[in-house]
């Protein structure tokens, strides 16, 4: 059993795992209440900022970039709110990259993987060869 102290009130609860780490079962359910409350206010006031946001709903602006990097708030095109790509720093609305670096990175693990294939050793024909007990000359 895993006892831990909430990060956010410092109570003592049974820690077992979950996306919102160190954080016991209370804070996360005002967490989960604040999200709603966020997702309301963005589909009535769909051309505000993630300042208006944060201060219309008292959530913290690093709450609601979180959301977004985690893709559970997504904004259409035309809208304001935007972050910036982790790898290149342009401008997308939601996740962590942008479209051309996620291609760009599934292209490198793509090859890598191919690499890793070629480069691998060949393995002996013959089962035997392998399992043979070998004596050192003295």
């Amino acid at each position: 059993m895993d006892v831990r102290n909430c990060r956010q009130c410092g109570r003592l609860f049974n820690y077992i795992g979950g996306s919102y780490r160190n954080l016991c079962p209370n804070c996360v359910e005002g967490i989960e209440e604040k999200f709603g409350d966020v997702k309301e206010y963005i589909e009535e006031n769909k051309t505000a900022s993630i300042g208006a946001i944060s201060e219309a709903c008292d959530v913290s602006v690093k709450q609601i970039e979180q959301w977004i990097r985690e893709e559970r708030l997504t904004f259409a095109d035309d809208s304001p709110i935007g972050i910036a790509c982790e790898a290149c720093g342009a401008t997308i609305k939601s996740g962590k990259y942008c479209e051309n670096c996620k291609n760009s990175l599934a292209s490198q693990f793509g090859n890598m993987y191919k690499n890793n294939k070629e480069s691998a050793p060949a393995t002996n024909k013959n089962p035997r060869d392998s399992a043979r007990m070998r004596f050192l000359d003295k």
